[in-house]
């Protein structure tokens, strides 16, 4: 439950109901996910224009990403965030039982070694940033990832 007052379909005016319009249109509803954001239409913009970029980026590849997203979700224990990403991963051919193994142990996540490297990297950025050092960077660039992509993952 919202403890903020989030804008319904119905209630939605001006950049919100466009963006809903758009959601609707796209993919026939509007996620939870993006209707936390309304109560600013700048910040529901912003979110709604990241979701565009990285589902089309180049390299980080929507499997990845998904990934990513479920496991940093279960760190920190985010149960809305981990079902959606499950249900995306789903549909990527990923079982339930793998997702439930995924979840105790990244690396047996059916990603190629580049992506793997590239989603230990992350949880590991986000369980402690300080513990990042740059043998840690230039093991991605030796797999082929550049600094965008690193910071953008």
């Amino acid at each position: 439950m919202a403890l903020l007052n989030l804008i319904e379909k119905d209630q939605a005016t001006g950049r919100v109901a466009e963006i809903y319009e758009s959601m609707i249109n796209t993919i026939g509803f509007i996620p939870n996910a993006f209707k936390i954001f309304s109560p600013s239409e700048h910040v529901l913009d912003v979110q709604v224009g990241n979701l565009g970029y990285f589902m089309r980026h180049k390299t980080l590849g929507g499997k990845l990403l998904a990934f990513i997203r479920l496991l940093v979700s279960e760190q920190e224990q985010c149960v809305y965030c981990v079902g959606m990403n499950s249900g995306i991963l789903l549909q990527y051919g990923v079982l339930p039982e793998m997702i439930a193994e995924i979840k105790l142990d990244a690396s047996k996540a059916p990603l190629e070694e580049k992506d793997m490297a590239m989603l230990l990297f992350v949880l590991k950025v986000v369980k402690n940033s300080s513990s990042i050092e740059q043998t840690d960077v230039d093991a991605l660039k030796k797999l082929g990832w550049n600094d965008t992509e690193i910071l953008e993952a």
